[in-house]
């Protein structure tokens, strides 16, 4: 459609051209005839007949002889609706009698004189006839180029939708190791399979923690529910006393309390991971948030002969939930309570077996140079291994030198997916002696 509007365009503007000059012409002569009549008009004839133009005329008297002009005969051609006819005529060349074209008007003058005025198109048909020909040209390699750049395109667009295909069969029949291959073009189908791989590795990894939880659950409930029912079991066989039914029931009790705070803990993780409590999100001063845990945890701290420092920073907010930024930073407290002490016996609260100063749990609330907020526990106890400290974020994992301290793992787990769920991360770093953990968060205007 673009090359048939240039085509028209341009050899419109010719055939304009053409009548336009024809039109001048004749205007010309016209204003010739009414100044000097018949024989006025057939002397201009006469002189513009000797320019060797394209012009054409011819004046022929009422017995058919011709009186000017650069025509010998009237052509045999019969005009249009608009006056104009097509024709062609013999001219005089170098090489010889040339057949060419023209195109003109003509008039029936007073007492029966023809007049015919026109003009050599020849020249313009040759330039027509290269513009059709250069247009037909330009069509063919259009489509020939179109047709081969097409089908490269298309085969290279399908062997790669193929290799899609295949590889997301291989993922639907539960192999979630496959991943959609990259070309490396940058292309949208790359950018869709850069996005699609990033979701594998996300569902691949919520499947493996999924799988390993459950896992971990089987492994370390089974033993407190078959230590329960065990229980349950040997006093039913047994008369017993009304006390020793009390104590095995208070023993009960605090069994199925212990599972219920990790079947709590493991709900809170889910919802922290699964972004649940995002509708509850506030501005949170965390320095009153560690504050109230602290003052809650310092008597504990006391009891086990820790001394615990608490060190905020004024005036930093954070976006969140009060409730689970509160349960993080008891997690660590109480982390920090259990492991934080050195490895010593009959420490008395308040002092080492050598009558030195109690080990420290330090608190603090602060920022870096980001503009973060920064929530630290630390302590000076026997610390993790850093090649460990990553598997410890995981649930239910506990070193072998905490197994015979009490709890389920889940601890550090919760703060890791608390922090998850604020947009920051959890770092665990070495206090010399001990382990400091940190939670970064992204702080808000006040």
């Amino acid at each position: 459609m673009l090359l048939a509007y240039v085509y028209w365009n341009t050899a419109g503007f010719l055939v304009r051209q053409t009548d336009e000059a024809v039109q001048a012409e004749i205007t010309g002569l016209a204003e010739q005839y009414a100044q000097g009549g018949l024989p006025l008009l057939v002397h201009t004839v006469i002189q513009r007949s000797r320019d060797p133009g394209q012009g054409l005329y011819l004046v022929v008297d009422p017995a058919g002889q011709a009186l000017a002009g650069n025509l010998d005969a009237k052509p045999n051609a019969t005009p249009g609706p608009d006056g104009w006819m097509d024709f062609v005529y013999n001219r005089k060349g170098i090489d010889g009698i040339e057949v060419k074209a023209a195109r003109a008007r003509a008039f029936v003058l007073p007492e029966h004189f023809y007049l015919l005025v026109g003009r050599d198109v020849q020249e313009r048909r040759i330039i027509e006839s290269l513009i059709t020909s250069a247009l037909v040209w330009a069509i063919v390699l259009t489509v020939a180029l179109g047709l081969v750049g097409g089908l490269f395109m298309s085969r290279n667009m399908l062997a790669r939708v193929d290799a899609i295909n295949r590889s997301s069969s291989g993922i639907m029949k539960g192999d979630l190791s496959q991943r959609l291959p990259i070309a490396g073009t940058g292309d949208e189908l790359d950018q869709l399979a850069r996005n699609v791989n990033a979701m594998l590795d996300q569902i691949e990894a919520l499947m493996n923690g999924m799988r390993q939880v459950t896992d971990n659950v089987a492994h370390d409930l089974r033993s407190p529910l078959n230590r329960l029912r065990s229980r349950l079991e040997v006093t039913l066989l047994k008369d017993a006393s009304p006390a020793e039914y009390r104590q095995a029931l208070e023993r009960t009790i605090s069994e199925a309390d212990s599972l219920l705070t990790t079947f709590n803990a493991l709900l809170m993780i889910a919802r922290a991971e699964a972004g649940s409590q995002r509708e509850s999100m506030c501005t949170v001063d965390p320095s009153a948030v560690v504050a109230d845990a602290a003052e809650l945890y310092e008597p504990v701290a006391e009891e086990s002969g820790l001394r615990l420092t608490v060190s905020t920073k004024e005036g930093l907010l954070v976006r969140g939930n009060r409730e689970l930024l509160s349960q993080a930073v008891a997690n660590l407290l109480d982390n920090a309570i259990k492991h934080g002490k050195p490895q010593s016996d009959g420490m008395k609260a308040g002092e080492t077996t050598d009558g030195a100063a109690a080990p420290v749990i330090a608190v603090s609330v602060g920022s870096d140079a980001e503009g973060r907020v920064l929530i630290s526990v630390a302590d000076q106890g026997a610390g993790i291994p850093e090649q460990e400290r990553g598997r410890v974020l995981e649930r239910f994992v506990r070193l072998e030198t905490s197994r015979n301290t009490p709890g389920s793992g889940l601890g550090l787990s919760l703060v890791a997916a608390v922090a998850r769920l604020h947009g920051g991360r959890i770092s665990l770093d070495d206090n010399h002696p001990g382990l400091k953990v940190t939670i970064v968060l992204p702080s808000v205007a006040g």
